[in-house]
């Protein structure tokens, strides 16, 4: 099975199964029970320059019940397995929090925090090469929202299937992406925009709603919520390649937006295991940018300690690699400066669809 691909309910069922006999078969040899996974650490992440993604290396780690807090790992892991199974052939699902609480229950298998269990829950992808939609596990944050003349047909609770287009049949907060956006649950229908735009902050989605800028530049717009959930990535991801649509990243000017670009273009460390399936390599940085800073003459704010550390580390980061981010980088560095999209209200509510987006997406050759 291919890590990232969505599997019959009998493919995760045999996945998960194949945990315990790994187990199982160890003790059959007389040897502790074991389970074997990538070494999930920085210094085994590396970046493909061929893929252009965040991968896992090849050390490898053996968890086995010689130590106490192994075997504790090992107990959890068929706990959870388990309970995978029973969602799976009741047809429910389960919140990752949900399931943090569940494990009270589970006696000396109980987790002892909230990044236990969610760590636990992604060795399993890694270990039985499925996602977490697989094993209805979903995540506390709400996926993103989109507005555009964009249709999804989405399968809703009574297994029925419901025609959305995320222009006319939403309001003005969009429509809402579901965690699970694969093909069963989500399928892209038609569209009618040339490219989309993903919009780092609530108060720039909603300006550009409230413009019409969808309707004026022939687009979707995508509010990311910042960081984007792995949700709000992958539906990118197969609007990029189902629809051949470019990607367009619009976010704030600081070193932290940057990392959100990057990890819809390249991945995260976080999510190493299933990069591929995430990240949509063709996407553009848009803007804000340092020299935005100087041409539009932008309210700005003096960059933290913290801002000017992860610039430096951004400078050594793969993803930044090109030429003409270590440009952007460096000039911000020089002015010690930093903005955010709203910034742009300076000259107006309209100034960022009647002049600025004009602007910069003219360069990119999409013009309207």
């Amino acid at each position: 099975m291919t890590l990232g691909k969505t599997k019959s309910k009998q493919e995760v069922i045999e996945a998960l199964h194949g945990v315990a006999a790994e187990m199982h078969d160890k003790m059959l040899k007389g040897k502790p029970p074991a389970m074997t996974l990538p070494v999930r650490t920085k210094k085994n992440i590396q970046f493909d320059k061929k893929l252009q993604v965040y991968k896992y290396g090849k050390n490898k780690s053996t968890r086995d019940a010689t130590a106490l807090s192994s075997a504790r790992v090992l107990l959890r892991s068929l706990h959870i397995t388990e309970f995978i199974e029973e969602m799976i052939n009741s047809g429910k699902s389960s919140t990752l929090r949900e399931m943090y609480y569940i494990s009270e229950g589970w006696g000396n298998g109980k987790f002892g925090n909230q990044n236990e269990s969610n760590n636990l829950a992604e060795d399993l992808e890694i270990v039985t090469k499925c996602i977490r939609e697989d094993f209805k596990l979903r995540p506390e944050e709400d996926g993103a929202r989109i507005i555009g003349n964009v249709t999804f047909e989405e399968k809703n609770r009574k297994g029925e299937w419901m025609r959305i287009n995320c222009r006319d049949d939403v309001g003005d907060s969009g429509y809402g992406v579901p965690y699970n956006v694969e093909s069963e649950k989500l399928r892209l229908v038609e569209q009618d925009i040339d490219f989309v735009m993903a919009v780092e902050t609530g108060g720039m989605f909603d300006r550009l709603v409230e413009n019409g800028f969808d309707e004026e530049a022939r687009c979707a717009i995508i509010h990311l919520k910042g960081q984007p959930a792995r949700s709000t990535r992958r539906i990118m991801k197969r609007m990029s390649d189902e629809w051949k649509k470019p990607i367009i990243v619009f976010a704030d000017c600081d070193p932290w937006s940057f990392r959100i670009f990057a990890s819809i273009a390249y991945g995260a460390i976080k999510t190493a295991h299933i990069s591929e399936y995430l990240a949509t390599n063709e996407a553009i940085y848009l803007g804000i940018t340092a020299d935005d800073i100087l041409a539009y003459d932008l309210p700005s704010d003096d960059l933290t300690k913290s801002d000017l550390g992860a610039l430096e580390s951004e400078l050594s980061d793969p993803r930044f690699a090109t030429g003409w981010w270590k440009e952007q980088i460096n000039l911000m560095q020089e002015i010690g400066k930093k903005a955010e999209q709203q910034s742009l209200a300076k000259y107006g509510l309209d100034f960022v669809t009647d002049t600025y987006l004009p602007e910069k997406l003219g360069a990119l050759g999409l013009n309207y």
